[in-house]
């Protein structure tokens, strides 16, 4: 570890940042007091991250399907004000189309 004040440091930089690059630290101090450290940033990633532990996964189209209304009811307890009344689970699309102009 190396202890270097901020006027060194701003007249060496490219110095100490080649010593970080090896893998040393560099402690700025500002009055013999530490302030900063340099250190190594860890290696980039050559190559994407697996995403998971599976290779492929697609969505049943049982999982659109509404839940039973006991099971819905189980989350809430008995008399619960936010009990929901009837679980939609989509809409027409009609609803969200386009608004016919006025002539």
């Amino acid at each position: 570890m190396v202890k270097v004040n901020i006027f060194e440091a701003k007249a060496r930089l490219s110095e100490y940042l080649d010593q970080v690059a090896q893998g040393e630290r560099v402690v700025i101090c500002r009055r013999n007091h530490p302030v900063a450290e340099l250190v190594p940033i860890a290696a980039t990633r050559a190559e994407p991250r697996p995403i998971g532990g599976v290779a492929s996964f697609t969505v049943p189209p049982s999982f659109f399907e509404p839940l039973p209304d006991d099971l819905v009811e189980s989350f809430y307890p008995a008399g619960h004000e936010a009990a929901p009344q009837k679980a939609r689970v989509a809409e027409s699309r009609e609803r969200y189309g386009k608004r016919p102009r006025k002539s």
